[in-house]
């Protein structure tokens, strides 16, 4: 597959051949769910906690006596069927992460950038710099070049005057080639990838 490179300023810059084995594949909207699904559950942060039987602050004597009530026998108000009783096997503190193996979620990543290319919603970029850290300068940019809300995905660093520029900016996000996943992928409208981002994941997905 070939795209033509472009530009901040919106002119050409020559073109680039994309790996069919990365690039090329069918997306398979159940691998891109497992892969997403690990991905929110491992960030969920899973401090959700209830007060049980045990944790609750009241008093401990028995309520009535035992036998001859004709009621139910109940020693103490902490019981869950009580106001203001413990909440019987409610929610505690705990990860929620679970495991995927390390080539399924590369093969998740081979396919949502799959998906993009699919979609004409990728962009290869000559590179993301910029001489000034200018939030209105990147801005009239993205305008010009008919970015909605995207991704860029650089090389192993970014450039300083260009993160500068992009955080104020709502619809646009910028990571590392290390910090690339489905899920940001995929939640953009466009993938913007640099030429050094695309050897690196190139390189990371071979």
């Amino acid at each position: 597959m070939k795209l033509d490179v472009i530009r901040l300023d919106a002119g050409k810059a020559g073109s680039v051949d994309l790996d069919d084995a990365i690039f090329g594949l069918e997306p398979r909207a159940d691998i891109l769910h497992r892969v997403v699904r690990w991905q929110r559950a491992k960030a969920q942060a899973g401090t959700h906690a209830t007060l049980g039987k045990s944790d609750v602050s009241y008093s401990t004597k028995k309520i009535y006596k035992q036998k001859g009530t004709g009621g139910a026998r109940h020693g103490s108000r902490k019981a869950p069927i009580f106001r203001h009783g413990g909440v019987y096997k409610g929610p505690q503190p705990r990860s929620h992460a679970h495991d995927l193996p390390k080539k399924f979620r590369a093969l998740g990543l081979k396919h949502a950038l799959s998906a993009k290319a699919a979609a004409g919603e990728l962009i290869i970029l000559d590179a993301a710099a910029m001489a000034d850290a200018k939030t209105a300068n990147l801005a009239k940019a993205a305008r010009e070049l008919g970015w909605k809300r995207v991704l860029i995905i650089d090389g192993a660093e970014i450039d300083e005057n260009f993160a500068k520029a992009a955080r104020n900016i709502e619809t646009i996000d910028v990571l590392p080639c290390i910090g690339a996943n489905v899920y940001d992928i995929l939640r953009r409208d466009q993938l913007v990838i640099t030429k050094a981002g695309l050897e690196a994941l190139e390189a990371r997905l071979k």
